[in-house]
């Protein structure tokens, strides 16, 4: 196993316990039960992040642990400020306070994600269809967008890991990579397919 794996597999192991423990009520969720769907998602996630992003986010998996927090609760908490405001209202207090720094930063990150979000959705509108809403705002209250759902992650993260994963984030878009069609692709294989085309092919074939 190399560096990147071992990363990714410490990564996803600590982001389970921490989800399959988030409270939920009327007891756990099915998808805090199913732990192989949760594991595809995650470690697809990884795929485009660098290898000290990522080494920076398991750092900060592990203070977390040791402080007692679950960040994985938290990133939950903090998507209601979108999903649900009036009960946002009500724990907002009980929530870390993010630094102005760290603000901006998700500020870029999210509008890097959302504009290749739009790439995706011109590229592969059979995929993208059956994905989250791109944006807050086309979201359904039952929904939660992908906007509201970086937002709410990168919240949990730390300044040292939102620099990197920014600075990531913009070597991609030097080289016109898209970060988000990594993580897509990598998704689709794991579900066995060879490639993204194939993917969108037979999804449009069965609409």
């Amino acid at each position: 196993m190399d560096r990147r794996e071992s990363l990714t597999s410490r990564i996803v192991a600590m982001e389970w316990e921490m989800f399959r423990n988030a409270p939920s009520i009327g007891g756990p969720a099915p998808c805090q039960l199913d732990q192989a769907t949760f594991e595809v998602a995650r470690a697809s996630q990884t795929m485009s992040w660098s290898e000290a992003a990522l080494e920076s986010y398991l750092d900060d998996l592990q203070k977390a642990e040791k402080q007692g927090r679950n960040l994985v609760t938290e990133k939950y908490a903090r998507m209601m400020k979108s999903t649900s405001p009036v009960d946002y209202a009500r724990i907002e207090h009980l929530l870390p306070a993010v630094d102005p720094e760290c603000l901006a930063l998700i500020d870029k990150i999210t509008d890097i994600v959302l504009a290749w979000g739009k790439e995706l959705s011109v590229k592969y509108p059979g995929l993208m269809k059956r994905a989250r809403p791109l944006y807050g705002t086309d979201a359904a209250p039952s929904d939660t967008s992908i906007e509201t759902y970086f937002r709410g992650e990168l919240a949990t993260y730390s300044l040292r890991t939102l620099e990197l994963y920014l600075e990531n984030n913009l070597r991609q878009q030097s080289e016109k990579m898209n970060g988000a069609e990594i993580v897509l692709d990598c998704t689709v294989k794991r579900y066995g397919y060879n490639s993204l085309a194939e993917a969108e092919q037979k999804i449009k074939a069965n609409d």
